[in-house]
């Protein structure tokens, strides 16, 4: 594997923080109390860490995994469900917590499942959009960054499972 490292820095540390808090605030104001968010695994559980800690009121937390890219730096376009939730969400207020938002496959794969599974309302927050890739119109309801088409690692974005304990958002070079 050749080792690439970040080339250099996208979203920095304090913007990530500052964007994240406005996240919380504003997903607070329409949910101000039990919430139920959801970390897709293994990229989005710093930004829903952060996420949380940024709230008051009640939250509960659950975990999915799920697959859609090799150890490269393009998607194979399909999606596999690798951790299914602990808990139910019927008549929940869920929030899908997302990384990145690329092509649209793993979402929308992502909705149609936790869809049938009966939640009262289904929203999702993804701390990273990259809208020219899309190949599905996929709803996100809370964005924290739109960036163009760039391989990006940090804050729990990985290349090859290395770099997701970077504190910023940093460019690979392709």
């Amino acid at each position: 594997m050749v080792d690439r490292r970040p080339s250099s820095v996208l979203i920095s540390a304090e913007q990530l923080q500052r964007r994240v808090a406005e996240l919380a605030a504003e997903i607070r104001a329409d949910y101000p109390e039990n919430l139920h968010i959801i970390a897709v695994l293994k990229g989005a559980f710093m930004f829903m860490s952060d996420l949380v800690r940024f709230m008051d009121g009640s939250v509960s937390m659950d975990f999915m995994a799920v697959s859609s890219y090799a150890k490269g730096t393009t998607t194979s376009g399909e999606v596999r469900l690798l951790k299914d939730l602990d808990m139910s969400l019927d008549g929940k207020d869920v929030l899908i917590v997302e990384d990145i938002v690329d092509t649209g496959l793993t979402l929308t794969y992502l909705q149609e499942i936790l869809r049938a599974r009966n939640p009262r309302m289904l929203r999702t927050a993804c701390l990273l959009s990259k809208p020219s890739r899309r190949k599905v119109d996929v709803a996100v309801d809370y964005v924290g960054f739109t960036i163009d088409d760039h391989f990006v690692v940090g804050y729990g974005l990985d290349y090859a499972e290395q770099y997701r304990n970077l504190p910023y958002i940093g460019l690979i070079e392709t």
